[in-house]
């Protein structure tokens, strides 16, 4: 009896499969790790013969195995090198075959003006192989605007200055204003709102002036994204962008009292 009673205190023993304990670890890191944040060195950094990312982001201490599929890679601001900082978002999942878990990535940006200025290369690069800033492309700018729609803030310093020369210049131009943020989160996406606007609004406005003061190159970063440099692009009407001071370059690139002259070249 002795014996039976403690056979019995022995707990039944548990055996699981290797895919079956791997599939339950992939659920379980898949739920809880959806969407998240996380910011690291890039190492190890290749291209496969599909067309997907992979790499290594690591710290002094741990390093996370990343992935990105081919259907995302032109979403991204830009192209992973080794030893760049960056921060990715994106969900954690298991790859099965290995019991290895990676970081899926959806996004990425740099960290630090080295990154930023090789996302800035980069851009440059690959839109001027499309032809985007070829000559052929831009619009004829008007001899004399009736009607100009500006996008710009309507607290930045810029406007001020732009809405005087422009009076001065043209006292019967017909001004409209299209307010947005010109830096942070979501800045490029309401500048392409506003370029949208304009170009479906009627009476259509004769130019389009896209400005902002000067700034760091983070704070000007918004004019280096490049859904606002395909907007630009695909405006029907003609768009000068001025941004900064002359010693800024950005994508859209030239200073707000620049921008104004060409549109009203006496003094």
């Amino acid at each position: 009896m002795a014996e039976q009673r403690q056979l019995q205190l022995v707990p039944e023993r548990k055996v699981w499969r290797v895919a079956e304990l791997t599939a339950q670890v992939r659920e379980l890191l898949e739920r809880a790790f959806r969407d998240l944040w996380v910011q690291g060195e890039v190492s190890n950094f290749r291209v496969s013969p599909y067309g997907h990312y992979y790499f290594t982001l690591k710290d002094a201490s741990a390093q996370l195995r990343c992935f990105v599929n081919k259907k995302d890679t032109r979403l991204l601001r830009l192209r992973p090198e080794d030893g760049l900082e960056i921060t990715v978002r994106g969900a954690l999942g298991v790859y099965e075959a290995r019991g290895e878990y990676q970081l899926l990535v959806n996004y990425l940006e740099p960290v630090g003006l080295g990154a930023l200025q090789l996302a800035f290369e980069q851009l440059k690069a690959r839109l001027q192989a499309e032809g985007l800033f070829a000559a052929a492309r831009k619009k004829p700018l008007p001899m004399l605007p009736q009607r100009l729609g500006l996008i710009t803030s309507p607290r930045g310093a810029a406007v001020a200055d732009m809405i005087r020369i422009l009076r001065r210049r043209y006292e019967n131009l017909h001004l409209l204003l299209y307010p947005v943020r010109v830096q942070g989160e979501g800045a490029a996406e309401e500048m392409v709102e506003a370029l949208q606007y304009f170009n479906r609004a009627a009476p259509r406005v004769d130019v389009i002036i896209l400005a902002r003061g000067g700034g760091s190159l983070e704070d000007l970063w918004a004019f280096n994204e490049e859904v606002l440099a395909r907007a630009i692009a695909a405006s029907k009407i003609p768009v000068i962008t001025g941004v900064g001071h002359e010693t800024d370059f950005t994508i859209a690139a030239s200073s707000p009292a620049s921008a104004t002259k060409l549109i009203s070249p006496s003094p």
